[in-house]
């Protein structure tokens, strides 16, 4: 576990994760925003959780990671510290996705602003940022309650993404 909030806890994916997160990375309605809009198989469910044990390698604090409830421990999403290059500039990006089972109840938000905390107050990041394809409403309105705002509009594999930064406010 890296983090606690009030009702969350992040942890590290493991094996044993892999039918949630491809629960996550099979589903329409959670893809429609991330990267192309495309839903994944196993096999590149395979590589995405790969390529996060590859992050936890170069730092135990970066890539996405398991959000359960403190509650009873239920999986309800992941989120993390994603290194980005953006035109030539390196970013570390706070990143979350729940499960649409629990969307509108506060838990991006909570953990949104509890990985912003943690950065700054623990691994001394000046800036984060969040990369919201300009369509997704609701993460727009996760990051301003997180204190971030517009730094720039891109385009990123194809889609409008506003690049919202905690440096800006």
């Amino acid at each position: 576990m890296i983090l606690e909030t009030k009702r969350l806890i992040l942890r590290d994916y493991i094996e044993e994760d892999f039918d949630f997160l491809y629960s996550l990375l099979s589903n329409k309605q959670i893809m429609r925003y991330i990267g192309t809009g495309e839903i994944r198989d196993k096999l590149q469910t395979e590589i995405f959780l790969n390529r996060m044990r590859e992050f936890y390698e170069v730092n135990a604090f970066y890539g996405l990671k398991v959000i359960e409830l403190k509650e009873n421990g239920e999986k309800i999403g992941h989120a993390g510290f994603v290194p980005q290059v953006i035109e030539d500039v390196k970013y570390m990006e706070i990143g979350y996705w729940i499960s649409e089972d629990y969307w509108n109840r506060g838990y991006a938000t909570e953990i949104a602003q509890g990985l912003k905390k943690f950065g700054r107050d623990m691994l001394q990041l000046e800036e984060v940022i969040s990369l919201i394809q300009t369509e997704n409403i609701a993460s727009q309105r996760v990051a301003e309650k997180n204190e971030m705002s517009i730094l720039k509009k891109i385009n990123l594999k194809g889609r409008t993404v506003y690049i919202y930064s905690s440096k800006v406010n």
